[in-house]
């Protein structure tokens, strides 16, 4: 899924920070046990999240998309003293698996951990956000981005995964998952109400400021 070679890929992993012994045992535990491991975001991206997150030090992020809980402590790492994540997932099998990972870890307090639909979960969310974090069923981001647009604060930030998919959205002939991805893109790219750029980690993450 990676957009650059293995080898500039390990320099770029010993120049950031290292993860945190419970980051570790998600990954491996993920790669033990799930099916689609791959789906997590793992040591590079994670400290993008970390990082984005620490610089807008939010008390109120949203993450659609929980999957085992790597990238949502990722960006817990950012969250003022006082804030709340909330990570909305439909994979009840995941359950135990994410509720001990979060217990482990010291924003246990600080994250809602909610099971369902998350069309349905948003409308009982009485929020404004500083910072989302879409990462769910790729077919829905154009809908999750304008169920969460109006919740987002002036100046606050929407992170979308997966936007390049693995180098498909550069072909003519697209399949219709990668159609969707496209279709997305376009739409964020066409909306005057944003700044954006797309940053070629991992499988491409969209940064989308909306404007103050």
């Amino acid at each position: 899924m990676s957009m650059i070679n293995e080898d500039l890929q390990h320099l770029l992993l010993n120049y950031c920070e290292p993860e945190s012994a419970l980051l570790q045992q998600i990954d491996r535990e993920t790669n033990l046990k799930v099916l689609m491991p791959r789906m997590l975001s793992g040591h590079y991206q994670g400290r993008v999240l970390s990082m984005l997150s620490k610089l807008t030090s939010p008390k109120r992020i949203l993450e659609i998309g929980t999957f085992t809980g790597y990238a949502t402590l990722c960006l817990a790492e950012g969250l003022s003293a006082d804030g709340i994540l909330y990570t909305l997932d439909i994979n009840v099998e995941l359950e135990d698996m994410v509720r001990k990972s979060f217990a482990q870890s010291p924003y246990d307090e600080q994250i809602k951990y909610i099971l369902g639909d998350a069309t349905k979960s948003l409308q009982d969310l009485n929020e404004v956000f500083d910072l989302v974090f879409i990462d769910a069923d790729k077919k829905n981001n154009g809908t999750y981005y304008d169920l969460v647009f109006d919740r987002i604060r002036p100046g606050g930030l929407i992170i979308v995964d997966n936007v390049l998919w693995s180098g498909k959205v550069l072909s003519n002939q697209q399949d219709k998952d990668t159609k969707n991805i496209t279709t997305f893109n376009d739409k964020v790219a066409n909306d005057a109400r944003v700044e954006k750029l797309i940053l070629p980690v991992r499988d491409g993450l969209f940064i989308i400021r909306k404007k103050i």
